[in-house]
């Protein structure tokens, strides 16, 4: 990867995953046994009594994908404009054919930039693309690929400068750098209520693009040789 980033050549990303299924007691009896069983390793390595149901949607194998927002950056002659571009909606496999799309319609040698991308969205997009049976994008496929020609970026990793000890949130990274916060009418606890006990994708789309607004913001502050002034973005929601 270049040592030279230009904003103009990211693309933000954020997702929004539920369980697969709205309770329990609706999942199949031989995959809930086996999330039973996951259920059980994640009490045993966290010290706690119990892992609700509602944990499997951070899991590729238990969950799905909802939302799935991208942003670009580029220059205007009134500014700086964000274009984000979202994908939301029941059909997963629609949702992944259209970011396949997606990145087939933008230039080659882009980056990909997310919040613990590498350790949450991407490894889990490319879970559900071969759960799916669905052709693996470029920019998500790591295979043969030397470490240097992995195209992509993650603000919590940026913010680590090396450390490895704990977890920061974007949240957190947005207060400290003065960003209002992506989370005031939802956070991630509540997306999985809302998409399986209220079916309000309007505002589980809303909170993905709000992220995808900070997400932006974060990085452009975390780069202190890039001359983007993180303060005055306009936002276009394509659609």
């Amino acid at each position: 990867m270049s040592s030279t980033i230009h904003p103009e050549d990211i693309i933000f990303i954020d997702i929004e995953t539920v369980p697969a299924y709205a309770d329990i007691s609706e999942v199949p009896e031989f995959e809930r046994a086996l999330w039973e069983k996951k259920a059980l390793q994640l009490a045993s390595k966290y010290d706690i009594a119990t892992v609700e149901y509602q944990r499997a949607g951070i899991y590729a194998e238990f969950g799905k994908i909802i939302c799935i927002s991208c942003g670009r950056l580029c220059k205007t002659p009134e500014g700086t404009l964000l274009k984000i571009s979202t994908f939301a909606g029941n059909n997963e496999i629609g949702l992944l054919a259209n970011l396949h799309e997606y990145f087939i319609s933008q230039e080659n040698n882009l980056l990909l930039c997310a919040h613990n991308g590498k350790e949450f969205d991407y490894p889990y997009l490319s879970r559900r693309y071969l759960i799916n049976r669905l052709k693996l994008p470029d920019i998500l496929n790591l295979s043969g690929k030397k470490p240097w020609e992995i195209m992509h970026l993650d603000t919590l990793e940026l913010w680590k400068f090396g450390d490895y000890k704990h977890y920061t949130s974007l949240e957190l990274l947005a207060h400290v750098f003065g960003i209002p916060s992506p989370k005031s009418e939802m956070d991630g606890s509540m997306v999985a209520n809302a998409y399986h006990k209220h079916h309000d994708l309007k505002s589980i789309r809303n909170y993905c693009e709000n992220d995808i607004e900070t997400l932006v913001k974060v990085y452009l502050n975390q780069s202190v040789q890039c001359q983007w002034n993180p303060d005055y973005i306009e936002v276009e929601r394509i659609n």
